[in-house]
């Protein structure tokens, strides 16, 4: 009888709990034995062993890969569960901590059948994996509109920073850049998957250690909590934040949720909604009126105490122009509802008198028959209403709403230049092409103009630079301008380069503003121009303050003494301690100041 040497049997901890081997794990090398009569070749045994059978031939090095992969899969899982939801919190101390969530997964994870293990691993893995997806997406958020990811509002915003993409990098750019965010967001998912799934099993076939493990963490957790022991930088050992951060997003979805009930409340809620025409804006009859946005003009380009010189002197050269030509001006601030993005949300909130906080609330407001400071211009027949809104270049089904007789927007102001970046049309030429077409006409009606200048908007680079008025043309002539400015991919990697661009964007805006008045303006015209909203986190250093400064421009004397109650400051630069009104608060000041009770108004809160 031929002698058998009996197999050898794979060892009980790389088994499943179901018995059946798990492939994950390198099974003995058999070819390291003696061959016996009888037995397998090794070719056909290296066909069982892994990929190729590697995993045969190469065991030390497929148990390195096997638990180099395992300890991949913790330190993922840890970093998605720590992981902040804001860059000025990432920090190395920020990932030296115990989370709860690991502790409860070790202790339930591993009782489970292993069929239920294995599902239930993979579903919290891609869950995982999607708040992973949410904290990044709060992380950009933060930066450009400090404030994190609203997953009911936002998701329509996403497509708009696709097209900001484009406008900044060109359509490749924008191509590359989404199909890199697709691909790293499935990847993160799988990953995620996998890697719960790998610890799950992990955990399965060690149970007894795994569990005793995860008592002693769990009794560490408890008195490193009850303790408020620190792992450094002011952070707890012991936390909780990954639930604390799921029950907040839980939160904002319900508050979200329920703002719709509450703006239509305030809708219906409108106090010249019954005012008769011929009562409403007497104090201004006969004069042009212009309200004029300067995107991202915000407290910190006066504040700063870098840009807040040259920014200083910017204003005070306008304000010494302005009154040689006989203006005068009064400044105060206004709070925006939001900061870093979304001036159309500044817009409405100042034109509605209503605080247009999200784009839910906007579309509600657009689409309903609520007034706004432009359309009671309109409701009077006293004036025509324009618009200026080179930052439009296509369909804009909402002007209609603002009560505006006409659009000018991209396409048809007449500019044929290059674009600067994102902005289509240069602030100077805009200016001019209202001259054109509209304010420098002869017998015509008084004009009230809605006008967007879009030369500061991010990425504020390139920049377009003063030219003589004469020679604006048809706005080729700032093809060169264009081109020997500055590259925004090389601006926006270092953040003073960035703040220094920005200030010179600002002082083009108020400069190109403030020439147009010394150049066309009359004793009819009544100028009002303020900031939208804050530049990004990048420029204002993470401050919340949410103040941009407005300004009211007159030659006729009377036009200013009906907001001397206002307590403004004297000038194009508003106090540090001038009035701070919320943006939603000055459609019904300006209506009271300029309806027929005349110059009393209320005081700033």
């Amino acid at each position: 009888m031929s002698h058998l040497t009996p197999p050898r049997q794979l060892p009980d901890t790389d088994a499943d709990d179901d018995g059946s081997p798990d492939p994950d794990v390198p099974a003995a090398d058999e070819a390291e034995q003696d061959p016996e009569p009888g037995a397998r070749e090794p070719a056909a045994q290296d066909t069982r062993g892994g990929w190729f059978g590697w995993r045969r031939r190469f065991p030390r090095t497929a148990r390195g890969v096997w638990v180099g992969t395992t300890v991949l899969a913790a330190v993922l899982v840890f970093v998605v569960l720590l992981v902040p939801n804001r860059l000025d919190q990432l920090t190395v101390q920020s990932f030296l901590r115990l989370p709860v969530e690991a502790i409860v997964l070790a202790a339930v994870l591993p009782v489970l059948p292993s069929r239920a293990r294995r599902i239930t691993a993979a579903v919290l893995g891609v869950f995982v994996g999607l708040t992973a997806v949410l904290k990044c997406l709060d992380m950009g958020f933060r930066e450009t509109l400090a404030r994190p990811f609203d997953l009911v509002f936002d998701w329509v915003l996403l497509a708009d920073a696709a097209d900001f993409l484009k406008d900044s990098l060109g359509r490749t750019g924008e191509v590359l850049a989404v199909i890199g965010v697709i691909l790293a967001t499935v990847a993160l998912l799988v990953l995620s998957a996998l890697a719960m799934t790998r610890l799950a099993n992990v955990l399965a076939r060690h149970r007894p250690l795994a569990l005793r493990t995860t008592l002693v963490l769990g009794v560490v957790w408890i008195l490193c909590f009850t303790l408020g022991v620190q792992s450094g930088g002011g952070l707890t050992l012991a936390t909780k934040g990954y639930t604390q951060y799921l029950s907040n997003r839980v939160q904002y979805v319900r508050d979200g949720l329920g703002d719709a009930e509450v703006f239509e409340k305030q809708l219906a809620v409108d106090a010249y909604a019954k005012t008769p025409s011929d009562q409403l804006l007497t104090g201004l009859r006969g004069k042009d009126v212009m309200f004029t946005f300067i995107e991202s003009y915000g407290r910190v380009a006066i504040d700063d105490p870098k840009m807040g010189p040259k920014i200083d002197a910017t204003l005070r050269e306008g304000d010494a122009r302005l009154k040689a030509a006989g203006f005068s001006a009064r400044s105060g601030w206004l709070k925006s509802p939001v900061t870093g993005a979304g001036s159309w949300l500044a817009h409405s909130t100042f034109l509605s008198g209503l605080w247009v906080k999200n784009q839910q609330r906007y579309r509600t407001l657009t689409t309903s028959d609520r007034p706004t400071l432009t359309s009671y211009f309109q409701k009077t027949g006293a004036w025509r209403t324009v618009g200026i809104v080179p930052g439009v270049r296509k369909a804009w089904p909402e002007g209609d709403y603002f009560g505006l007789d006409h659009i000018y927007d991209s396409e048809h102001l007449g500019y044929q230049g290059p674009y600067f970046s994102w902005s289509p049309v240069p602030d100077q030429f805009s200016l001019e092409a209202f001259q054109r077409l509209e304010h420098g006409k002869k017998d015509r009606d008084p004009i009230m103009a809605e006008i967007i200048l879009a030369s500061s908007h991010n990425p504020w680079s390139p920049i377009p630079r003063m030219l003589d008025w004469d020679e604006l043309g048809d706005g080729s002539v700032f093809d060169g301008i264009e081109k020997e400015g500055t590259d925004p991919t090389q601006v926006w990697k270092k953040p003073e380069r960035v703040r220094t661009e920005y200030r010179r964007a600002i002082e083009y805006s108020v400069q190109s503003l403030t020439e147009w008045v010394e150049r066309y303006g009359t004793d009819d015209t009544v100028l009002v121009f303020l900031g939208d909203h804050q530049p990004v986190p990048t420029v204002t250093g993470g401050d919340t303050n949410k103040d941009v400064p407005i300004t009211i421009v007159a030659r006729d004397p009377k036009v200013l003494e009906r907001v001397e109650g206002w307590n403004w400051t004297p000038g194009l630069k508003p106090a540090d301690d001038a009035p701070e009104w919320g943006m939603d608060r000055f459609r019904d000041r300006f209506l009271e100041a300029y309806g027929p009770k005349g110059p009393q108004g209320p005081k700033g809160r």
